[in-house]
């Protein structure tokens, strides 16, 4: 070892506690003399492996150490005192992991590379003794241990968690990036709060796949129950799925996560018993922290969902509360839960074939399950605020022109109802903004909920991304960000928060700056539709057209492409290509895309033609003039009086 490694910054010779199990004495002699030679000073025990006595004295050497060398074999692995001395090396980032006879560390150290000694006869010049050298110096001048990369290396695994891949582990990386200059956040991901959990989605052990969304359902009631508490920092449920059936490792998708803890579990349903089986493990360890199994009566389901979040919130509070005092008992499912059984598994229904997302058939099935969640409980605050959404998505995506007014009208009566039953239920204010914004075109009139789902949904991903985007339509960009950023540090791994920040750049016109966030939504979701769109309209404004024709000939949805590939050929200077295309979008999509065929003509400078539009656009109720303030394609337009009328109309201040 050269002086440089064997000394510290001052000169003094580094020093190296060594841990290891009495059987093992006459081996960790043999590495201790070694080391000494190698000019380290080593601190051991050679006559007794631990006690009472000795606890102050080994304590301050882990502490005082510059690498806590541990010795692993067949006999150090089922030790107390090496377990604990290696839990205090990783804690303190100076690990050094050796294994003498090719022994696995034991669950919880297996992240970390471990040198294989079985093969070491006691010469200095040996390639694995230099290793552990190396790995000494390391942890003595930064801090952190050595982190097995290789493809062989055996890794701890949970069940059911595979590998992330590495698009999504680049998304994480990057999240700070989009909104961080503004708040000086940028210089690397910070360690995950102590307060931070994320449920993973729960196991279903019912031996019936149609039993799914139940487990599915009941994790994600944890994870809205637990949201509840302003003191804990709950992961949204899109970057918790990331790693379902994933074989990953806890520390690593904790780390992936930016969480402290993972909160896992299974849940066997079986006529009208349910057992549920949770475990809350310490992401940086690797360790189960608490763990429970509830069995009960299917009618008691909310009584073990209240007991597990009740019991997971009370240990992490008290973790990060002088004198671990919790804020009370936490209420059913985000204040608008139900106990009536038939409501909440009609309800679970609904919500996955809402999350499916599919087609128009499937849509509509989620809502006959809200209806019969409703009808089972009229009370049922959650069913109603969902029943709003999905009347939402049914006439933003499917809605006749004849038949969208009917839909939104039902829409905001279900939300409104939804906040009735549960005034602090922050996605009913949520949805009744969104819907008053996108289905009645009413700026002033969406305000008042969406600051109202601010204030009560800091800890729910998908109000603060939802409030981001209306802020940046009405030109309050800081709101804007400082809401979106909230939404990435709660939701780091959903393509659709990705999207919806990329849209926030645009909205404030940092063309170039959208552009990342859009691709990273494709990274996580290739078939994410309108984010393609999305970078050609940002390339097309920077005037890299021959990139942004091949952005937009990769968007899947139709009125999205034509409209994109239209404007395209006018800034190239060929209006015929472009009315072409323009026909072909009016011919396939009608009046459901006014507003596309509005941006198209202003580009071509017919200014009255995309006035006209427009203003059909406000009298069939076309949501894409959520846009219109801060549209860049509709810059010929700002001047007129007739779209400063437009403008007003929908309360653009």
């Amino acid at each position: 070892m050269s002086g440089t490694q064997s000394s510290r910054a001052d000169g003094k010779p580094r020093t190296a506690f060594l841990s290891y199990a009495r059987a093992d004495q006459e081996r960790a002699s043999r590495l201790a003399e070694a080391l000494k030679a190698a000019g380290l000073e080593v601190w051991w025990d050679a006559l007794i492996e631990g006690g009472a006595a000795f606890a102050k004295s080994i304590e301050a050497a882990l502490d005082n150490c510059d690498a806590v060398v541990v010795v692993w074999s067949k006999t150090s692995v089922a030790s107390d005192w090496v377990l604990d001395e290696a839990a205090r090396g990783r804690d303190l980032r100076k690990l050094v992991p050796v294994s003498l006879d090719g022994t696995l560390p034991p669950i919880g150290f297996r992240q970390y590379h471990s040198i294989d000694l079985s093969r070491w006869r006691g010469e200095p010049s040996d390639p694995a003794f230099d290793a552990i050298l190396r790995g000494v110096a390391a942890a003595g001048q930064s801090g952190q241990p050595a982190r097995d990369t290789s493809s062989s290396a055996p890794g701890r695994a949970m069940s059911r968690r595979g590998v992330l891949i590495a698009a999504a582990g680049a998304s994480v990386a990057g999240v700070a990036g989009y909104f961080a200059w503004r708040q000086g956040l940028l210089g690397g991901r910070s360690r995950a709060a102590g307060n931070s959990v994320a449920v993973l989605p729960f196991a279903n052990l019912s031996g019936d796949e149609g039993q799914a969304y139940f487990s599915d359902g009941l994790s994600e009631e944890l994870r809205a129950t637990l949201a509840q508490s302003d003191k804990l920092q709950v992961m949204a449920q899109a970057s918790a799925e990331t790693f379902r059936d994933s074989t990953a490792d806890a520390t690593s998708i904790a780390e992936q996560l930016g969480v402290a803890y993972l909160l896992d579990g299974s849940v066997r349903r079986s006529g009208d018993t349910v057992r549920v089986a949770a475990d809350l493990i310490d992401g940086e360890t690797g360790f189960s922290r608490w763990s429970k199994t509830f069995e009960r009566s299917i009618n008691d389901i909310f009584k073990v969902q209240t007991e597990i979040a009740g019991t997971v919130a009370s240990e992490l509070v008290a973790r990060m509360t002088p004198g671990g005092q919790t804020d009370g008992d936490i209420a059913l499912a985000a204040t608008g839960g139900t106990r009536i059984v038939a409501a909440y598994d009609a309800y679970l229904r609904g919500r996955a074939l809402y999350d499916l997302s599919a087609d128009e058939a499937s849509e509509r099935a989620a809502l006959v399950q809200f209806d019969a969640a409703i009808a089972a409980d009229p009370s049922y605050a959650a069913a109603h605020a969902a029943r709003a959404r999905s009347l939402t998505a049914i006439a933003n995506q499917y809605g006749s022109v004849s038949e969208v007014d009917g839909l939104y009208d039902a829409a905001i009566a279900s939300a409104e109802r939804a906040i009735a039953i549960a005034p602090d239920l922050a996605d009913a204010h949520s949805t009744l903004g969104f819907t008053l914004f996108q289905g009645r075109l009413d700026a002033r009139a969406a305000r008042a909920p969406y600051e109202r789902s601010r204030e009560l949904g800091n800890g729910e991903a998908t109000v603060m991304a939802r409030y981001a985007q209306y802020s940046a339509r009405c030109g309050r960009k800081r709101e804007a960000a400082e809401a979106m950023q909230r939404s990435l540090l709660l939701d780091p791994l959903n393509p659709l928060i990705h999207r919806a920040a990329a849209s926030i750049e645009f909205a404030a016109r940092s063309y170039e700056a959208s552009i990342a966030p859009a691709r990273k939504a494709l990274e996580l979701n290739p078939r994410l539709s309108r984010a393609h769109a999305a970078i050609g309209d940002a390339l097309s404004l920077l005037g890299r057209l021959d990139e942004a024709r091949a952005a937009y000939e990769a968007e899947p949805v139709d009125d999205f492409r034509l409209s994109g590939l239209a404007i395209l050929e006018q800034r190239l200077g060929d209006g015929d290509a472009a009315r072409s295309t323009l026909a072909g979008l009016a011919a396939q999509h009608g009046d459901r895309v006014l507003y596309q065929q509005a941006q198209v003509l202003a580009q071509l400078g017919e200014i009255d033609e995309s006035i006209a539009r427009l203003q059909q656009a406000l009298a069939a109720g076309d949501s894409g003039l959520i846009y219109l303030r801060n549209d860049p394609f509709l810059d010929p337009l700002r001047q007129d009086p007739r779209f400063l009328q437009l403008l007003n109309r929908i309360g653009f201040d």
